[in-house]
């Protein structure tokens, strides 16, 4: 028989008892709760349990508290709805992709123009959609995926890594398209959630056991609503997703948390350098 002896929001929590009873050689399970995680143990190990943990706790002194890192739920699914909501409401003020556009004349990323003096393009195709199926398929993958990224980093890790995936797969993609390529969308950036994901899973203990769905499904998803088409651009979906699981390993290893106060910094300076991007963009215009 099983008992819960501690329930959390943060993953990194979570996976600090799991750390600790593992090397204390104590029995234990984590599983998903309503708000977080719960972590049981057989009933016979409760005190053993809790004075392992306890000495953990007291080892860490004042720093645990400050230790943020990771997102309740609630907070988790709003920003993955604020994501995909703003693709909506972009999609909405550029429209789709015609010739005469210059949203997607001055933002696009042509492979030439990306690597040789508007680098911004890297970031601002990722805000453009061809048609409505394209930008709905992304705005769809954002609610779904970016709140499995959000919840276990918190919101400011959680929105900057598939951003700079995204941005990163534009311009390897740049170097090796010929000049004159031109591509748009934020399917970089949701093909690098997956990577994202896919390197917490196998990074995370409390990942790995409650999230193994997320995968599978999300690459699937992916795969049937924005991989497939007759335009779709595998290489630079394959970018993304390396480039994505690149940055998963790398902050799945840090050994120091982010306050809450720079989390959300962060979440504001990512919108901060969106519009920096365009403002370089459509001023490049009027030269």
């Amino acid at each position: 028989m099983e008992t819960v002896i501690r329930t959390t929001e943060q993953v990194n929590e979570a996976n600090t008892w799991v750390l600790v009873l593992t090397a204390a050689g104590i029995p234990h399970r984590l599983e998903t709760a309503e708000s977080g995680w719960a972590l049981l143990v057989p009933t016979s190990e409760i005190a053993t349990a809790r004075e392992a943990l306890d000495a953990s706790d007291q080892e860490q002194g004042d720093e645990a508290p400050r230790r943020v890192d990771g997102s309740s739920v609630r907070v988790a699914w709003a920003v993955g709805l604020a994501a995909a909501g703003s693709l909506l409401v972009f999609f909405v003020v550029t429209g789709p992709w015609t010739a005469s556009s210059r949203w997607f004349e001055r933002g696009a990323a042509a492979a030439g123009p990306t690597l040789h003096g508007e680098p911004w393009r890297a970031l601002t195709a990722l805000t453009l959609h061809a048609d409505s199926l394209h930008v709905l398929g992304n705005a769809v993958a954002a609610a779904l995926l970016l709140p499995a990224i959000v919840q276990p980093l918190g919101p400011g890790l959680g929105v900057w890594l598939p951003l700079l995936a995204g941005m990163g797969a534009n311009v390897v993609a740049a170097s090796i398209y010929p000049p004159a390529h031109v591509a748009v969308g934020a399917s970089t950036a949701t093909f690098g959630m997956i990577g994202i994901l896919a390197a917490l899973q196998f990074s995370s203990p409390a990942t790995r056991s409650d999230r193994r769905w997320v995968i599978p499904i999300a690459t699937l998803l992916l795969l049937t609503m924005l991989g497939t088409g007759r335009d779709a651009d595998i290489l630079a979906h394959m970018l993304g997703l390396v480039c994505g699981g690149g940055l998963g390993f790398l902050v799945a290893g840090r050994r120091r948390a982010l306050t809450n106060w720079l989390q959300w910094s962060l979440v504001g300076a990512a919108a901060l350098i969106v519009v920096g991007g365009w403002h370089l963009a459509l001023s490049a215009t009027r030269r």
